[in-house]
């Protein structure tokens, strides 16, 4: 994911930077496009260009680009006909949620699912974007770690003098990715109403770099959060955030965004002071505990997608039973 989708006006070119390769994001009659940002004629870059009758200018020579990529005209030799050489670099672009995903190669699975994002009992609110001087991986791992919450996040998400000891739980791999069950702790303010709470919380990480909490506060009232990261590049992400909630109608927007903004910038601060920079994914190289569970199968899922490892166990679990495989990526203190 890159930008919100109203980020990008009709005819207009925005750039923006994916994994370390500078793009642009553009949009006629109401389709977005993601290309590279350059000109192979000379190198120039495309966001200083312009739309015009549906093609991107190239601010240095006008070499015309269509929604294909395709460039329709030069304009110092307007008789000669383009030749299929002169294209843009184009990547697949599209719009979910009210995001902009783009995929730097061939796409192997569709946009994440939002469970709630049709479910009009929910109130949908956009948070962010919040920019990380951090690895995106990084950014992800502390979404889907409770264990911080008394301490980063003190006398709101957790009591620091009394921290809960996290139950054991299980991790589900799925056609979705990585899943938890339940994760119960003890918050002194547990809503956007100031309300403490026993919150039980299911985690989802449907992909690196986009997760997903559902957190249960009663028997019908949820908080919901789609967590969508940026990796501009290695060291920088940008953090978007959609909270979805069926309760507290009285809220406003303001109050909503208060608690978001408080706890993205506690989060930042931490995540940004972690070292190595890059998110470490050999299980030797930090050490680990039961509550770590989820974070130790992320980083052995990432190492599988990228090819340097086995797939997490379709089910883990820290009981007595679970696979050997299991019990020691996750060793006792």
């Amino acid at each position: 994911m890159v930008l919100a989708s109203q980020a990008v006006a009709e005819d207009s070119i925005v750039p923006a930077r994916l994994l370390g390769e500078d793009i642009i994001l553009w949009r006629h009659n109401g389709e977005i496009h993601a290309w590279k940002d350059y000109c192979l004629h000379r190198g120039a870059r495309l966001s200083l260009g312009w739309v015009k009758d549906g093609c991107v200018v190239c601010p240095y020579h006008g070499w015309e680009y269509n929604a294909n990529g395709d460039c329709r005209r030069y304009p110092a030799h307007p008789k000669t006909k383009p030749t299929g050489r002169a294209a843009a670099y184009r990547h697949h672009a599209t719009e979910r949620y009210g995001y902009i995903w783009v995929c730097m190669g061939t796409p192997v699975a569709d946009v994440p699912p939002f469970p709630v994002w049709d479910d009009t009992s929910y109130r949908k609110v956009k948070a962010g974007p919040y920019h990380y001087s951090a690895n995106a991986l990084r950014a992800v791992e502390n979404f889907l770690d409770a264990a911080h919450f008394p301490f980063v996040h003190a006398n709101l998400n957790g009591n620091p003098d009394a921290p809960d000891e996290l139950a054991d739980y299980d991790v589900l791999l799925t056609d979705e990715g990585l899943k938890t069950g339940e994760i119960a702790v003890f918050q002194p303010y547990g809503d956007h109403r100031g309300i403490p709470v026993t919150a039980r919380y299911e985690y989802h990480c449907f992909r690196p770099t986009t997760a997903y909490f559902n957190k249960k506060t009663g028997e019908v009232e949820r908080f919901c959060t789609l967590l969508a990261v940026t990796p501009v590049d290695l060291e920088t992400c940008v953090v978007h955030l959609t909270v979805a909630i069926n309760f507290g109608w009285e809220l406003s927007v303001e109050q909503i965004l208060e608690r978001q903004d408080r706890v993205f910038e506690q989060d930042r601060l931490i995540v940004e002071s972690q070292r190595p920079k890059p998110l470490p994914l050999n299980p030797k190289e930090e050490m680990h505990l039961r509550s770590d569970l989820l974070g130790v199968e992320y980083r052995r899922w990432i190492r599988a997608l990228a090819g340097e490892g086995p797939m997490p166990m379709r089910a883990s679990t820290l009981d007595s039973g679970a696979p050997r495989a299991t019990i020691e990526s996750v060793p006792a203190s």
